[in-house]
């Protein structure tokens, strides 16, 4: 196995990586957000909030 950072053999004090610099490394890129999902929400979720809940208050057409 090797070490998503750098590619080098695992340590077993560190595992999945080689040293702790490397788990620090992979920990600043969670904290500042470069590992995310891509999302399908749209920019203005307030308002798409409001049109849900419109849609909720109409009432509803009988099939």
């Amino acid at each position: 196995m090797s070490c998503p950072i750098c590619k080098k053999p695992v340590s077993a004090a560190d595992r999945p990586f080689c040293s702790r610099r490397c788990a620090d490394v992979d920990l600043s890129k969670w904290l500042n957000g470069s590992y995310a999902a891509p999302s399908t929400d749209p920019d203005d979720i307030e308002a798409a909030i409001e049109a849900s809940e419109a849609a909720q208050d109409a009432p509803s057409k009988p099939h």
